[in-house]
């Protein structure tokens, strides 16, 4: 009955309004849930607000919390926390079509349109073979994570208290959510085996699963995607780089990375350059980094991770063309080029558009909480470019002493930012494009 009901909903509507009003029942459901007494735990219960707060950076993958989770939900209020995050993560078209195929149902037209749309496909080729991959290239990635993360706190928990921590930190992780329920990282900062898994997670995460699915058949294709070769290549140059930037601003502050040592240094460097992409974990306090490394992760969680992948922000290879395109003008050259393949116009006027609507979405909200919220405008700024690029690190202003308007602003931003703008603006302009009839004369004006 209620598989009947979402196809006679997806046949009425376009892809794009099936995402929006599809994000929006998750994130509506889940405040609801988050809600009940039963999700809290004695003395914690809370607001609609904050449940909506947490609900909406649950499903869009963020992690910005206004209320400590371990401390503030119940066993009831994790899982569905834990379960908001897997679908919001997955996405829940992806999940809807899975649970179709494994009961035998015929996947429609209109239904793989709708899951092209939410995965950044150019094509509907090949993809229900795709959601197969997708969901089981994430179970089993979760699923192995889960076991070491459980190996390492069975000594300390148990092992069902360390198994269920470790499903849900891998979970939390793999989809770039960042919840944690240990109230912060801290006491993992020198913690080799907790770091590594993670970073691994995280930059799975990160690439795709467009990404992954060409790593897997490559056995068997021998080849690579330009879409794979420059997601693979601008995520390492970019998490090398990210690495060494935090290494050397914070090697010797005294309140982050100042007590460690080298080898710590590096590690946590690193750990925090992953993070970056999308997953707002951390195992010091950002808010005590210098301002140099805080503005330099407001420009990386700005760029975000890959297309298709459980990470926000403008998409790596957004930011890849405009190099491309820089640097092609740089050179006085015609063709924007990439591995030597030359990229459509219509490519880079794509990135520059999203480009600018990332920027205005980030400094106009910056600007209004300014006005209306207590702290630095730097500690504004870098948590409403968390709040767009899903990455839920947090300088303080989300908080408990958030106010009610502040909340609304940074939900209505994780959720655009989940979305991304162009397929909210698609949705709520469902109108068939005409083709242009006539060219205005070229016109020249001075740039420079």
């Amino acid at each position: 009955m209620l598989f009947l009901l979402i196809r006679s909903f997806l046949s009425q509507r376009s892809p794009q309004q099936v995402l929006v009003v599809g994000f929006l029942l998750l994130i509506v459901v889940g405040s609801i849930l988050l809600w009940l007494p039963v999700s809290s735990r004695d003395g914690h219960d809370i607001s609609f607000h904050d449940a909506l707060f947490t609900a909406t950076s649950a499903v869009c993958v963020t992690g910005l919390t206004v209320v400590p989770t371990g401390q503030t939900f119940s066993l009831f209020g994790q899982i569905v926390m834990m379960i908001l995050v897997q679908m919001g993560g997955i996405g829940f078209m992806t999940m809807t079509t899975w649970f179709a195929l494994a009961l035998g149902k015929r996947i429609s037209l209109k239904e793989r349109l709708i899951i092209k749309e939410s995965l950044n496909q150019a094509n509907t080729e090949g993809i229900v073979r795709l959601i197969r991959k997708v969901v089981l290239y994430s179970l089993v990635v979760e699923s192995a994570a889960a076991l070491l993360f459980a190996l390492r706190w069975y000594s300390e928990m148990g092992p069902a208290k360390a198994l269920y921590y470790g499903l849900f930190h891998s979970v939390s992780i793999f989809n770039n959510a960042g919840f944690d329920l240990f109230g912060g990282l801290g006491a993992y900062v020198n913690d080799v085996p907790f770091n590594i898994v993670s970073i691994v997670l995280i930059l799975l995460g990160g690439v795709g699963f467009i990404v992954m699915s060409d790593l897997i058949d490559y056995r068997r294709t021998r080849r690579f995607s330009l879409h794979t070769k420059v997601v693979l290549v601008f995520s390492g140059l970019l998490f090398a780089f990210g690495g060494f930037v935090i290494f050397l601003f914070e090697y010797t502050n005294p309140v982050t990375f100042g007590q460690l040592g080298d080898g710590s240094k590096l590690l946590s460097a690193f750990f925090h350059s992953a993070s970056l992409r999308s997953s707002g974990t951390s195992t010091v306090d950002i808010s005590s980094m210098r301002q140099a490394t805080q503005f330099f992760m407001i420009i990386v969680m700005f760029i975000g991770a890959a297309p298709g992948s459980t990470g926000g922000g403008i998409k790596i290879t957004t930011f890849a063309v405009l190099l491309a395109a820089v640097w092609t003008l740089l050179r006085g050259r015609e063709d924007v080029v990439l591995f030597r393949n030359r990229l459509s116009k219509d490519l880079v006027y794509k990135a520059v558009t999203f480009t600018m609507v990332g920027l205005a979405l980030v400094i106009v909200p910056t600007m209004i909480l300014s006005v209306t919220e207590s702290g630095s405008f730097l500690s504004i700024l870098f948590d409403t470019v968390s709040a767009y690029g899903t990455v839920g690190h947090s300088m303080g202003v989300a908080n408990e002493d958030l106010s009610g308007f502040g909340k609304t602003l940074l939900v209505i931003l994780m959720f655009v930012g989940r979305l991304g703008p162009v397929t909210l603006a698609y949705a709520l302009h469902n109108k068939k494009q005409r083709k242009t009839l006539f060219r205005y004369p070229e016109g020249k004006i001075i740039i420079g």
